[in-house]
């Protein structure tokens, strides 16, 4: 290569990774901002000049949040709704991907189209309806109505069956069908362990869908102690004197179980970007 060329090279990739550097920064910079706030008293938050790191640090904040509110009972809440939703969701679209893409049967096309079409669909709409329907039929109860959503979503079953089409081929389970496998036999032996991947990825988007999830908590829960993460930090929020400094500390505490689920799935999830990046 000769030295212009070289001279090219370099620069693209220097300016490759101020790019890089940039974006990083920017998305770090409210992160450090939370985190550096949850430690600094409230008439420092937002004291001039601004100044990264507390001077003095302190803890009081997150003992007053969870002294003072139910803190404790809200991330529960949302924790224990979060990862059950996001298990149910990954076996039942995995079930129902596995269905559309393998299975002939009559209306297929139709019901794939219909649940494809839902995608178009913003939950806002629904949401009165669903919330009615619970309600009438006595499964309001949050622990029960937060999962609802999410049991099911058409993305997911989208996404399951567009990779089992592409990853679990016909010759492997019509082996062992020959070999007396029943067909839930199959799915649960042969097709979830091939679906890894695409499992860590969808259980990921789940678990964070359910976990953020704001509307439909706050048109079904109106009980403060079973309020999920989102409604609790809001209610801090909307307090007369808002409390930045509470709502900063349950922000920083409120990002452990995503980043412990990310860190838990991220093989997976990698896996999944890359394979579905090779066969695209």
């Amino acid at each position: 290569m000769n030295p212009g060329g070289r001279l090219g090279l370099l620069a693209r990739r220097c300016l490759l990774y101020a790019t890089l550097a940039a974006l990083l920064a920017a998305f770090t910079a409210p992160l450090l901002w939370a985190l550096s706030g949850s430690f600094k008293p409230r008439g420092d938050i937002f004291g001039y000049p601004p100044r990264l790191l507390p001077d003095p640090a302190t803890w009081h904040n997150y003992r007053t949040l969870l002294s003072d509110q139910p803190f404790g009972r809200w991330f529960l809440m949302s924790t224990v709704v979060a990862l059950t939703a996001t298990a149910v969701s990954v076996f039942v679209c995995a079930l129902a991907g596995y269905g559309f893409a393998k299975f002939r049967f009559a209306g297929r096309r139709l019901l794939f189209g219909v649940m494809f079409s839902s995608l178009s669909i913003p939950f806002a709409v629904i949401l009165v309806p669903l919330f009615v329907i619970l309600v009438k039929t006595g499964l309001g109860s949050p622990w029960f109505a937060l999962i609802v959503p999410w049991v099911a979503p058409a993305f997911g079953i989208f996404m399951m069956q567009q990779y089992i089409v592409q990853g679990v081929p016909d010759e492997v389970l019509e082996a062992a069908r020959i070999d007396g496998c029943g067909e839930f036999r199959i799915f649960l032996r042969i097709v979830l362990p091939l679906l890894r991947p695409s499992l860590g990825a969808l259980g990921v988007w789940t678990f964070l869908q359910s976990y953020n999830s704001f509307l439909w908590p706050l048109v079904l829960v109106s009980d403060s102690e079973q309020y999920t993460l989102p409604l609790g930090l809001q209610t801090l929020f909307r307090a007369e004197n808002r409390q930045y400094d509470l709502v900063l500390a349950g922000a920083v505490l409120a990002v452990l179980p995503a980043v412990a689920v990310f860190v838990r799935l991220r093989r997976q999830l990698l896996e999944g970007l890359s394979t579905g990046a090779v066969k695209g």
